[in-house]
C-alpha cells in the first residue's frame, strides 16, 4: 500500500462463493456505506442474467461491461464494492479500484468454495463435470492477481459478520493514518 493513495470507497476481490456479496451488505451497513455488487449493475443494466450474457455474448462481452463499470466507479464515493471474480485479472481494472478504493481480498479455500456453490446454477464458469477442479484451476490462475489486494483475508473459518467487521475496523484506522494489516 502506498501511504499517498487517497481512498473512500472500499473494494471487495476475490473468487465466486468466497462472500463478498454477503460480507459486502454487513460492511456497507457498519459504515454507512452504498453496496454496489458489479454482477448486479451489469446484469440490470443488461437486462439479463451474468449466464445469459456469456451465453449470449461471450465472456469477453461481459469482461468488458466489467472493465467500463469498474471506470466509472473511480468517481464514486462511500461504497463498498463487492467486485465479480474474474474482474481484477484484468490488470486496468485493479489498477481503476487502487485509485480510489482500499481493495480487500476475500480468500477461500477451493474446498470450502465448492461447497458454497455446488449447488448454484447460475456460475457460467463452473458448468463442466468436474468443478471442484475448474475451481482449483481457475482459483491457481486468479491468485496472482487476488494477491495484489491492499490485504487479503481468510475466510475459511470466519463468519461474514466478523468478517465485515475486520474490514470496517482496517478501513478506519487507514482512514485515521494508521496502516491496514496486509493479512489476516
Amino acid at each position: 500500500m502506498s501511504a499517498d493513495r487517497q481512498y473512500h470507497n472500499i473494494a471487495l476481490v476475490g473468487f465466486m462463493g468466497a462472500g463478498k456479496s454477503t460480507v459486502g451488505h454487513v460492511l456497507a451497513e457498519i459504515l454507512g456505506f452504498e453496496l454496489v455488487d458489479t454482477d448486479k449493475v451489469i446484469e440490470s443494466r443488461a437486462g439479463k442474467r451474468i449466464a445469459d450474457i456469456f451465453a449470449e455474448e461471450g465472456e469477453p462481452a461481459f469482461r468488458r461491461r466489467e472493465s467500463d463499470l469498474a471506470r466509472e466507479l473511480e468517481s464514486a464515493q462511500g461504497k463498498v464494492i463487492s467486485t465479480g471474480g474474474g474482474l481484477v485479472v484484468n490488470p486496468e481494472n485493479l489498477a481503476s479500484l487502487r485509485r480510489h478504493a482500499l481493495i480487500f481480498c476475500l480468500w477461500a479455500s477451493p474446498e470450502v468454495i465448492f461447497e458454497r456453490v455446488r449447488h448454484q446454477s447460475h456460475r457460467p464458469l463452473l458448468q463442466t463435470p468436474d468443478p471442484l477442479g475448474k475451481i482449483r484451476e481457475l482459483l491457481a490462475t486468479r491468485a496472482p492477481f487476488y494477491k495484489q489486494a491492499d490485504v487479503l483475508v481468510g475466510v475459511d473459518y470466519r463468519a461474514p459478520v466478523e468478517t465485515a467487521r475486520f474490514i470496517a475496523a482496517s478501513y478506519r484506522r487507514q482512514r485515521a493514518g494508521g496502516v491496514a494489516p496486509v493479512a489476516a
